[in-house]
């Protein structure tokens, strides 16, 4: 029969060979854990390679945004409400059109008669070019003094010929035209009186006059916008574009700006002149 001595000498055996294999199957756990961590961070490394380089066989997939599809040009299709003045101006009214000093003048025009210029009824106007008719609706009601200057250079025949400088597809969305130049800084030789009010706003289908940066600066260029057009109430409406006028323009906005144009906008804001070029063919009034 065992003696005690003998019983706590294979107990302590025992508990020798118990600790032995637990500490093996801890450090086997270990190792496996270790292994499991370090072949998911080779497989997730491989596939952050794989799909920061795969590119479906072309590096040039991606475009920049200046040159991105013009299918990606967001046109909003729904008109803003056209302005109207919350207190009509007198009838008639007196415009004043004094000579410009900071215009170029690519073409002479004859500035016309301030006296007794209506401010009330509208005019039809349609602007012939290169990529079709656009039907104007001019509003005396809004600006007489910009609609008779207006009315007054196509009678001169001042926009045939001349060409569509600027057009700008994202933020400002709005084609600007009247410009003999096409430089941006040409004019008529004379400026037309600001008739902007608060609560003007801008979006598809108005028909704005452009300006510097000058109070009363405006002569022939204008803007027409057939998309977003977030700006402050500095410009001058004179009245809209039809509908058939809009899809031309939508037409040449979704062709894009052309981007070496762009490149050399002193504007750097992503405008430039049209992609499809827009010229003028003439001007009728109805």
């Amino acid at each position: 029969m065992a003696t005690n001595q003998q019983r706590r000498e294979a107990a302590k055996r025992k508990l020798e060979r118990q600790l032995v294999r637990r500490a093996e199957r801890a450090r086997r756990r270990k190792i496996v854990g270790v292994g499991v961590t370090v072949g998911a961070v080779v497989v997730v490394a491989g596939l952050v390679v794989f799909f920061t380089t795969f590119d479906g066989g072309s590096s040039n997939n991606a475009a920049p945004p200046s040159t991105a599809p013009t299918s990606q040009v967001q046109i909003p299709t729904q008109r803003v409400t056209e302005a109207a003045r919350p207190t009509p101006l007198p009838n008639p009214t007196t415009c004043d059109y004094p000579a410009s000093t900071t215009q170029q003048a690519g073409k002479a025009a004859k500035a016309p008669n301030g006296k007794n210029v209506p401010s009330t009824g509208t005019v039809n106007v349609t602007l012939h070019s290169s990529v079709g008719d656009m039907p104007l609706t001019l509003d005396r009601a809004l600006a007489p003094c910009t609609v008779n200057s207006f009315l007054n250079l196509i009678n001169q025949n001042f926009y045939t010929d001349t060409s569509c400088h600027r057009l700008g597809t994202e933020g400002l969305q709005m084609l600007q035209c009247g410009d003999p130049t096409g430089s941006g800084m040409g004019g008529p030789g004379y400026t037309i009186p600001d008739e902007n009010f608060p609560q003007l706003t801008y979006g598809r289908g108005i028909l704005a006059m452009a300006k510097t940066s000058q109070p009363n600066s405006g002569g022939s260029q204008f803007f027409m916008v057939y998309g977003d057009a977030q700006l402050s109430p500095d410009y001058t409406v004179f009245g809209s574009i039809s509908d058939a006028g809009l899809q031309v323009l939508d037409k040449v906005a979704r062709d894009g700006v052309d981007p070496a144009s762009a490149a050399q906008s002193q504007a750097q804001d992503g405008t430039g002149a049209p992609k499809t070029p827009v010229k003028f063919t003439g001007a009728t009034i109805s």
